[in-house]
């Protein structure tokens, strides 16, 4: 098939880095010597264990089947579980020091850790529930307004998460809902036209959805539409992030034509001017602080391979592109962090941090750095990165086949 992006790193200087990666300090090669491993999740009725926590360190732990997604904070990693509940682990060991139980029945939707609040969220069929992160037990549970036959989608801004919900399938008019983080009192809902699949942002006071086509901002105090797009502009889906709003293609298309990249001001939902993508199917992206937006690209006719591309959205510009596998990837300071393509044997099961602006051909302080091989990275094991804040100097590699998580150095 023609158009099929074919795999390129960074010629010889990605060949030394290689090198580097595989001798650098603290391991082997395969960059599985030296590490403490960790089983299983305490009991669900487990009771906070206070555990010696001197910081970030290496190492691994599995985690059982029923626990899904899991993110990090300065202080620790914490996973959902099955039907709505928690586990909280150490950032120095990847024990389980706590463990909050399930609040409900019914599909998993996704899970938020909110550390100014010091809250994880997460939903399970018509029950919204919250950890106390500090305490390591139940913060509250609330039942969703309709009660969700499906996921829903959560975004937390300000002391406050949104959930928009999903009481029909296919339904365009659902209810965002607004509850606060502290103590899960419901503050407003709406019924809106938005569509689940083309995501929600909450920043700056207000709360935002699309509809597949216009795009409405709310305040987050009330709920209160206060801006609408302009007609013209299309948005399947929005990505955020620090105070940029953009529109892009849906990654649930079945069409070989996106619409293109573009920013809106968040103020007045007017289009602004953005750089050129590539025309590919937009998958995923995240949004640095200073407005350069990495999105993942694919081919329309074959996901499975695409192009990491970096978007300067104040100079509108597409600065660098990264072929590979994974739409796995997240920021940490000012770099991105990916996996590298599983069908390149040179390079394949690492991690590789690479600088936001100066890209994979970056030189010096801005090259591009790899880690060791890791058996968690392995393309098989689907990956994901949970990246902690406050600049651990560390990053951990959740591995979903063999359900293990990993943590590692930043490279």
């Amino acid at each position: 098939m023609t158009g099929l992006h074919r795999i390129r790193l960074v010629g010889a200087t990605l060949l030394g880095l290689v090198l580097v990666g595989c001798s650098g300090s603290g391991g082997t090669p395969s960059g599985e010597s030296s590490r403490t491993t960790v089983s299983a999740s305490a009991p669900p009725s487990a009771s906070p264990t206070p555990v010696a926590d001197s910081g970030w360190h290496t190492w691994t732990a599995s985690y059982p089947a029923e626990d899904g997604r899991c993110e990090a904070t300065a202080h620790q990693v914490v996973c959902r579980t099955g039907s709505g509940g928690f586990v909280g682990r150490s950032r120095s060991t990847g024990q389980v020091t706590w463990s909050v139980p399930p609040a409900g029945r019914g599909k998993d939707a996704e899970l938020v850790v909110d550390s100014a609040t010091e809250r994880a969220v997460t939903t399970s069929g018509e029950t919204l529930s919250a950890a106390n992160l500090r305490t390591g037990k139940a913060a509250w549970t609330r039942r969703l307004t309709d009660g969700s036959a499906f996921p829903v989608v959560l975004r937390v801004a300000d002391g406050t998460v949104f959930v928009l919900e999903t009481p029909t399938a296919g339904a365009k008019i659902i209810t965002l809902a607004a509850f606060r983080m502290s103590d899960g009192k419901a503050l407003w809902h709406r019924s809106v036209a938005a569509d689940l699949y083309g995501n929600m942002a909450a920043f700056g006071g207000r709360v935002y959805t699309t509809d597949g086509t216009k795009v409405t901002a709310r305040e987050a105090r009330t709920g209160e539409a206060v801006a609408t797009s302009a007609k013209g502009v299309e948005c399947p889906n929005l990505i955020s992030g620090a105070h940029y709003l953009v529109c892009t293609g849906s990654p649930y298309s079945a069409g070989d034509v996106f619409p293109p990249l573009q920013r809106l001001d968040p103020d007045t939902l007017r289009p602004m001017k953005t750089a050129e993508d590539t025309g590919d199917k937009p998958e995923r992206g995240v949004i640095s602080s200073d407005g350069v937006l990495v999105l993942y690209e694919a081919n329309a006719e074959d996901s499975s391979a695409g192009s990491w591309n970096a978007y300067d959205l104040v100079h509108p510009k597409r600065l660098w592109s990264y072929d590979d596998t994974t739409e796995e990837g997240e920021l940490a300071g000012d770099r991105f962090l990916t996996f590298t393509p599983r069908n390149d044997a040179a390079v394949r099961d690492r991690v590789i941090s690479i600088d936001l602006r100066a890209g994979p051909k970056g030189t010096g302080d801005a090259a591009p750095h790899l880690s060791p091989r890791y058996s968690q990275a392995r393309g098989g094991e689907y990956p994901r990165l949970a990246v902690p804040g406050g600049d651990p100097g560390h990053v951990v590699v959740q591995a979903g086949t063999h359900r293990s998580l990993r943590s590692i150095p930043l490279p």
